[in-house]
């Protein structure tokens, strides 16, 4: 499933990076981001992320 980038984003505000995959979920459940975004980002493969860009070409 592909998931809007601007959405994702908007739903990780506040994070520091890197961050891990847990703290990916975490941030984006606090910001009240759409089951369909957490469970994209649950899944991910990576367990590290250096910044949104990686967040963004692991969802790609």
């Amino acid at each position: 499933m592909d998931v809007n980038p601007i959405e994702v984003q908007k739903h990780l505000k506040g994070i520091s990076y890197p961050a891990s995959r847990e703290e990916l979920v975490e941030t984006a459940e606090r910001n009240d981001a759409p089951e369909e975004i957490v469970e994209e980002l649950r899944s991910l493969g990576a367990e590290r992320f250096d910044g949104p860009d990686n967040v963004q070409a692991a969802l790609s």
